[in-house]
């Protein structure tokens, strides 16, 4: 059975461990092969047939709204909503209970995600009776990035019985990776969703187990192969490398980008209008679209943007 869903995408978090790039680009529109971030999740929307999507905005909303426009680009239409306070995911969804008419994919807007059959989430939902949601999961062998997200406790058959909100003692290895299928139904859990104690935020995992505890079904779905959480500088550098080793290239340069004489760029990436000066030899490296690299210039795992260098160990120059 065919269903009409909305995507919905987070992206108002002020991404404060990304400094000093947060002051000037939001983590959802970071560069990642010369397109934001989360053009890669709207791309995944348009293949599963979705059209309307709404964006939660917030700190620098308007870059967001700059770099992804009505959405077109990337076959689906943008709708923004703010909000206001930064008080967790939960408070950031229930934002969206006026401009959501349908059941609908949410998806953390600064996360990279490497999924599998995501269709296989709604072919779930829409056979399961009385199924409420699924959320993406995936089997994680290293427990300090368990620790860092949250644990799904699931049944053989699937279905959830316990989500658990960054544990200290993870109980299983599947971990819950950002991606969402709610029924609107999901509203009512978030309504009644308090502020926790430990962060003063409000929660999407105590939403989710309020609404299994209401007893709505929500299943779990091995669909995601990886998954990387862009917090820190040296994420985005090793994103980039990594999708760029995936393409089998040895290195990227947009069409605008222009190299000098005797210029060396290996195993790096640089983005549309950068500049690499004459003789300068970049290793791992990541130009930002403008950046500029003077001549002669050495460097190793080094970001460049048009106001500032910083080096994987998180130093600026």
């Amino acid at each position: 059975m065919a269903v009409d869903l909305m995507g919905v995408v987070l992206a108002a978090g002020k991404g404060t461990r990304m400094r000093p790039f947060s002051e000037r680009w939001p983590k959802p529109i970071l560069p990642v092969l010369d397109q934001p971030l989360m053009a890669f999740q709207l791309q995944m929307m348009a293949a599963l047939g979705i059209r309307s999507v709404v964006v939660v905005i917030g700190h620098l909303g308007h870059e967001v709204v700059r770099a992804l426009g009505d959405g077109s680009q990337f076959g689906v239409s943008i709708r923004y909503v703010e909000q206001e306070e930064t008080l967790g995911i939960a408070h950031a969804v229930s934002r969206l209970e006026p401009h959501v008419d349908r059941p609908f994919f949410l998806f953390l807007g600064d996360i990279y995600f490497d999924t599998e059959n995501l269709a296989s989430m709604v072919d779930r939902f829409t056979a399961g009776p009385g199924l409420g949601g699924v959320l993406a999961c995936k089997r994680e062998p290293d427990r300090e990035a368990i620790k860092r997200n949250f644990v799904v406790l699931a049944d053989a058959a699937g279905r959830v019985q316990r989500v658990v909100e960054k544990p200290r003692h993870p109980r299983t290895d599947l971990k819950g990776c950002g991606i969402y299928l709610f029924d609107l139904s999901f509203f009512d859990a978030v309504r009644r969703t308090p502020r926790t104690a430990m962060r003063n935020e409000y929660e999407i995992t105590d939403s989710i187990q309020i609404f299994i505890d209401d007893g709505y079904r929500v299943d779990a779905a091995e669909v995601v192969r990886a998954d990387m959480n862009v917090s820190y500088p040296a994420d985005l550098l090793e994103l980039n490398l990594r999708l760029l080793d995936k393409r089998g290239s040895g290195a990227y340069v947009a069409p605008t980008a222009r190299l000098g004489s005797g210029a060396v760029v290996e195993r790096s990436v640089a983005m549309a209008g950068a500049t690499v000066g004459a003789g300068a030899e970049l290793r791992e490296c990541l130009l930002f679209p403008g950046a500029r690299v003077p001549d002669g210039k050495r460097a190793l795992r080094t970001i460049f943007t048009p106001d500032t260098e910083i080096r994987c160990d998180g130093t600026a120059s």
